[in-house]
């Protein structure tokens, strides 16, 4: 029978909880303004201005880049983070996130190196990619490590809340940068938002490295040892899982969709919204996601993952076709009100869900290994998801209607995922992951 996992000490469920905020937050804050950037900005400065329309499926080629790149960086990171533990792998994402970002600032532009720039671009998102696919794991792994047994949605949403509040961050500094008048955007106004992230790094880099190592990983090295070949054990156990995993993952290319190809449909010329107006409308469904994230987490631990879960990735297919709609129209407050509603309020149900669903799917000798790769996986095809919405999009980019379809055909694997998943609210932290013994099948309720 397994040992009951130790609590954490006083205070420190919080604190894990807004390290995982500050990291991802600057992961993410990272990630979407090369976003943004790559729909506004980098198809003129990085790449052929003669061609714009393969310029810019260049360009947001390059935004899946960094996924495709994630699961390589997943093996690697998972596997010392289920041996050497999950603070150091998240001290050393968050340098690496910090130090790319600053970098693709300081690139020089086609116009100055010619076919260079755009290598050294994809070479700064490459190391983007590493860095982000062991962060959320990682961030995840700590925070529901240490959170109490029957609170550990809310605890481990706050990853989500950082992703969200990371992209609230990247729309808010971008909308007075893309306001600036075009000579000055192009030559110097992109590279700030990148130059930005060495702040908030020095700060998420003062609060991870005051933060414990988890009780349930100090536990496992105590008495167990840790496993010398994570990844062995992983597809040896819970094979099933991952792929779960993998497949749950794929519901990420709802916010890709919405982050990126809307906002570039939204301000291309067959509509004509303007960016600063395009960029409030994801700023505020983040406002609302930041609010949002962590009631439907509360939820999740009061009736259960997999059914908030279920909402949020059928709503998703369903609210994107609306929200879409909306853009076509030419309807800033209908497309202002159904973005909000699709990503601030429905995507949030499962984005909020999902640290703790897919995290309890493992036990703590794999948990950082199977999260990484499970959803690293599923994240590489939801970055290239928008590559795919530019070409399905048609010759003139304006065919939502099938991007909409696309995008709700990829929320149907997470579906299929959740329901095939045990339902694991309850279960004692120390049963997680445990496949054999009655008392797991069947888990006592945890209390207070």
């Amino acid at each position: 029978m397994s040992v009951p996992t130790p609590a954490a000490p006083p205070g420190q469920p919080k604190k894990a909880a807004t390290a995982a905020w500050i990291g991802s937050a600057l992961e993410y804050y990272d990630f979407f303004i090369y976003g943004s950037a790559a729909a506004l900005i980098f198809p003129e400065v990085f790449f052929d201005e003669s061609d714009p329309a393969t310029a810019t499926l260049l360009s947001l080629a390059t935004f899946g880049v960094a996924y495709a790149a994630r699961p390589v960086g997943a093996l690697f990171l998972g596997h010392f983070g289920d041996r050497v533990g999950r603070k150091k792998i998240m001290v050393f994402t968050l340098m690496l996130m910090g130090i790319s970002t600053f970098l693709i600032g300081c690139l020089p532009t086609r116009a100055q190196v010619g076919t260079l720039a755009p290598v050294l671009l994809v070479l700064c998102r490459v190391l983007q990619g590493i860095s982000a696919a062991g962060e959320q794991a990682s961030a995840n792994s700590m925070t529901l490590e240490h959170a109490p047994a029957n609170r550990r949605g809310f605890f481990t949403s706050f990853t989500l809340s950082g992703t969200q509040g990371g992209q609230l961050l990247a729309t808010l500094v971008f909308i007075p940068v893309a306001a600036l008048p075009e000579e000055h955007l192009m030559s110097w106004g992109w590279r700030v938002p990148f130059w930005l992230s060495v702040a908030v790094a020095v700060v998420g880099y003062v609060i991870r490295r005051k933060l414990d190592e988890t009780p349930a990983f100090e536990q496992q090295t105590a008495t167990e040892g840790v496993v010398k070949l994570p990844l062995a054990v992983l597809l040896r156990e819970h094979w099933a899982d991952v792929l779960r995993v993998i497949a749950g993952a794929l519901i990420a290319s709802v916010s890709t969709i919405f982050t990126v190809w809307a906002l570039s449909y939204a301000t291309s010329d067959s509509v004509g919204m303007s960016r600063s107006s395009m960029l409030w409308v994801g700023a505020l469904a983040n406002v609302v996601a930041l609010a949002a994230i962590p009631l439907w987490a509360t939820l999740s631990d009061r009736i259960g993952r997999r059914p908030v879960y279920l909402v949020g990735a059928v709503g998703s297919a369903i609210t994107m076709f609306l929200y879409l709609w909306a853009i076509s129209t030419g309807s800033y407050p209908l497309t202002l009100l159904l973005g909000i509603v699709a990503f601030g309020v429905v995507y949030s149900a499962a984005n909020g869900v999902w640290p703790s669903f897919y995290g309890e799917m493992f036990s703590t000798r794999v948990r950082l290994s199977g999260m990484a790769i499970g959803t690293q996986i599923g994240f590489a095809v939801a970055g290239f998801a928008v590559t795919f919405a530019a070409q399905i999009a048609g010759p003139d980019g304006d065919d939502w209607s099938s991007v909409a379809l696309f995008t709700a055909a990829l929320c149907v694997p997470p579906v299929i995922a959740a329901l095939s998943a045990r339902e694991t609210h309850k279960v004692p932290t120390e049963h997680l992951g445990v496949r054999t013994s009655r008392e797991a099948a069947q888990p006592e309720t945890v209390t207070a």
